[in-house]
C-alpha cells in the first residue's frame, strides 16, 4: 500500500507543478538522464543542451501514456502522466545503459539477466 501512495504522490506532483509552475526548468523534477531520453524517443532527434520547461516536459511525458498533443486539448491528467513516468523510468535505464551517456564499462551479466 505504501509504494502505491508514493507512486500516487509523484504523479500528481507532477501534474500539479506542471500546471503551477510551467516556466521553471524539468531538472526541478527529473533528472538528466529522464529528460534526455524522453525528448530523444519523443521528438526523433537529440535533445537540445538546454532542459525544456516542466510544462513540455510534462506533456512529452503524457504522450509516451497516450496524452494527444493537439491546441485545444486540456493540460494531461495523472493517469496519462502515471503510465507516462512507467515508460518513463524504463527509456532512462536504456539511456543510462546503452545510450551517448553510458560509462565506457564493461556491462555486467547480473544486469543482462
Amino acid at each position: 500500500m505504501a509504494v502505491y501512495l508514493i507512486v500516487t504522490w509523484r504523479t500528481l506532483f507532477v501534474c500539479r507543478l506542471g500546471r503551477e509552475f510551467p516556466e521553471i526548468s524539468c531538472e526541478a523534477v527529473f533528472e538528466p538522464a529522464e529528460w534526455k531520453s524522453v525528448y530523444h524517443v519523443v521528438h526523433k532527434e537529440p535533445p537540445p543542451p538546454t532542459p525544456p520547461t516542466l510544462q513540455k516536459r510534462v506533456r512529452m511525458v503524457a504522450q509516451l501514456g497516450g496524452y494527444v498533443n493537439r491546441k485545444r486539448a486540456d493540460e494531461p491528467g495523472p493517469q496519462t502522466v502515471w503510465l507516462g513516468l512507467q515508460r518513463v523510468h524504463d527509456i532512462a535505464n536504456c539511456w543510462l545503459m546503452f545510450g551517448p551517456e553510458r560509462k565506457n564499462e564493461k556491462i555486467s551479466e547480473e544486469i543482462l539477466v
